[in-house]
C-alpha cells in the first residue's frame, strides 16, 4: 500500500494551525483554544480534494529558544515534521504581522529545501488584506491569504496544495483491513511511552508531567502483516478534576477514541494497583462493547519474588469480578518488558471479537446443558430454554429463545455467558445476551 503525500502545517503558537487543520479535513478533530501551546502532538488525517487524496499533519507551535519542557518538545516535533513532509504549510498571522519567530522559522524552512507554501491566516477584512505584502520579506514566495475561521480562501489553498504535491493517488479502499487500538487510562500511566516503545521512535510527545497528551493521536504502522492504527489518547479524568474547556474536550476525544476502536488497551499503574478510576475506564470500554486488554505498566518498580506475579494477577482478577475474561499483562514501557506481547494479545482479542459460532455448534456444545438447567423460579410455571444463536459479531451478540423471557435474570445470564466462554473462548471480549420469546 503506497504512502499518501504528507502536508505539514507549521508555525508559531496561536496562529490558527488547528483551526486550519479542522477546516481542511472538514470536521472538528483537533482541539482549538485561545491559549498558546494547546496542540502538543502531531495529528494526521486524510484530505480529499477534487478526486485527489493526501494527508495533512497538525503540529505544535514552534518557539525557537525556551527552557519550557513542552515547547522544547514541540520544537522537536516540528523539526521531525519538516523532515517527513512532502509539502509544508508555513502559517502566519496577518493581525500580528511578521515576528522574529516567523523570520527564524522561515530561515529553517529555506535551509530544509522542502517545498513550502507561505499562508497568511486571519485575513478577515480590508486592513488585514493590506498586511499580507509585509510577508514577502520572508523570502518564501507569494503569500496565500486565508481565513481558517471563516473558510475564506480555503478552496484556492487546496488547489495550490494539490498542484505542488508529488505522487497524488486517487481515493481508494484500503487493501488491508486496519485494526484500531485505543490506548486508554488515567493520566500519566505511560500511554505515550508505550506507543513510542512499540514503534521504536518518539512519534508522540512524552514528559513526566501528567496531562501532556491533550488530543488523541493516530499512528499507523505494520505489525506482522497487520495494518495497525494505534490511538494514543488523553488520560480520562474524574469529572470533578476537569478544570477547563481543553481538558473537557480531551475527555470527550478519549471517549470518542474508545468508540471508534476495535480493542481498548487499558493501562494502569502497577505501583497503584486497580483504582476506582481504572475501573471507570474499564467500564467505558465494556459499555461500548470493545475488546479489552489490561496492561499493568511500571512492573519494573514492583518489588517481587517468584510468587509476586501470580499473587498480583489473582488479586486483579478478584477485583475485576465478572470481567475476569480480560487478559492481563505485566509490562514495563521503560525496559520494553512484554510491550510487543500487548499488541499480539490485542490482535488475538480483535479476532475473538470477530468470531462467529454457528447455531448448530452452539446448541450441540451447550444447548443440552441449558435445557437441562433452566433458571430457578418462585412460581410453578416451567421455564423452557429452546435454543441459543449468535445474531452478530464484532461485537458478539447472542439471542436466547425461551417461553418466559422475564424469568431469565442476571444470574442465569452470567451462567449462559460462562458456558459460551468455556466452549468458544471470546477472551477479552464483552458478550451481549438478548433474551427473546419463542
Amino acid at each position: 500500500m503506497s504512502r499518501l503525500p504528507l502536508v505539514a502545517i507549521i508555525g508559531r503558537p496561536n496562529v490558527g494551525k488547528s483551526t486550519l487543520f479542522n477546516r481542511l479535513i472538514r470536521r472538528r478533530e483537533a482541539i482549538v483554544d485561545d491559549q498558546p501551546g494547546v496542540t502538543r502532538d502531531r495529528k494526521v488525517a486524510p484530505v480529499e480534494w477534487r478526486g485527489a487524496v493526501f494527508e495533512v499533519m497538525d503540529t505544535g507551535g514552534y518557539l525557537p529558544i525556551t527552557s519550557d519542557v513542552f515547547l522544547a518538545s514541540i520544537r522537536d516535533q516540528v523539526n521531525r515534521a519538516i523532515q517527513e513532509a512532502d509539502l509544508l504549510l508555513f502559517l502566519t498571522d496577518a493581525v500580528e504581522g511578521v515576528t522574529p519567530v516567523d523570520q527564524e522559522i522561515a530561515q529553517i524552512v529555506r535551509s530544509s529545501e522542502r517545498k513550502v507554501l507561505l499562508v497568511v491566516n486571519k485575513v478577515d477584512n480590508r486592513k488585514t488584506e493590506e498586511q499580507i505584502y509585509d510577508f514577502y520579506q520572508l523570502g518564501l514566495g507569494d503569500p496565500i491569504p486565508i481565513s481558517a475561521e471563516q473558510g475564506k480562501g480555503i478552496g484556492d489553498l487546496l488547489d495550490t496544495i494539490t498542484e505542488n504535491l508529488p505522487h497524488l493517488g486517487e481515493k481508494r479502499e484500503e487493501a488491508v483491513e486496519a485494526v484500531h487500538l485505543a490506548v486508554v487510562g488515567k493520566p500519566n500511566v505511560g500511554k505515550s511511552s508505550f506507543l513510542n516503545r512499540l514503534i521504536g521512535e518518539e512519534k508522540v510527545l512524552v514528559t513526566d508531567i501528567p496531562g501532556t497528551t491533550r488530543d488523541s493521536v493516530d499512528v499507523r504502522f505494520r505489525f506482522f502483516g497487520h495494518d495497525i492504527v494505534l490511538i494514543d489518547t488523553a488520560g480520562l479524568r474524574k469529572k470533578s478534576r476537569i478544570k477547563d474547556s481543553v481538558e473537557y474536550f480531551s475527555t470527550v476525544r478519549t471517549l470518542r477514541s474508545i468508540e471508534r476502536a476495535d480493542v481498548a488497551v487499558v493501562m494502569i499503574d502497577a505501583t497503584e494497583g486497580l483504582t476506582h478510576q481504572d475501573k471507570a475506564v474499564l467500564a467505558q470500554a465494556v459499555a461500548h462493547k470493545k475488546g479489552i486488554v489490561l496492561a499493568v505498566n511500571k512492573w519494573d518498580l514492583v518489588k517481587k519474588d517468584e510468587k509476586t506475579l501470580a499473587a498480583y494477577e489473582n488479586e486483579l482478577k478478584a477485583q475485576l469480578g465478572n470481567l475476569d475474561y480480560i487478559p492481563i499483562l505485566m509490562i514495563s514501557c521503560k525496559t520494553g518488558l512484554r510491550v510487543q506481547q500487548v499488541l499480539q494479545t490485542a490482535l488475538s482479542v480483535y479476532q475473538e471479537r470477530k468470531k462467529r459460532v454457528s447455531t448448530a455448534e452452539l446448541n450441540e456444545k451447550i444447548g443440552t446443558v441449558l435445557r437441562e438447567q433452566p433458571p430457578l423460579v418462585k412460581d410453578a410455571k416451567p421455564v423452557k430454554v429452546h435454543y441459543l444463536t449468535q445474531v452478530r459479531s464484532a461485537p458478539p451478540v447472542f439471542a436466547l429463545f425461551t417461553n418466559r423471557p422475564r424469568a431469565i435474570g442476571a444470574n442465569y445470564r452470567r451462567f449462559v455467558e460462562k458456558k459460551i466462554r468455556e466452549q468458544f473462548g471470546f477472551f477479552g471480549v464483552p458478550i451481549t445476551l438478548a433474551v427473546r420469546k419463542k
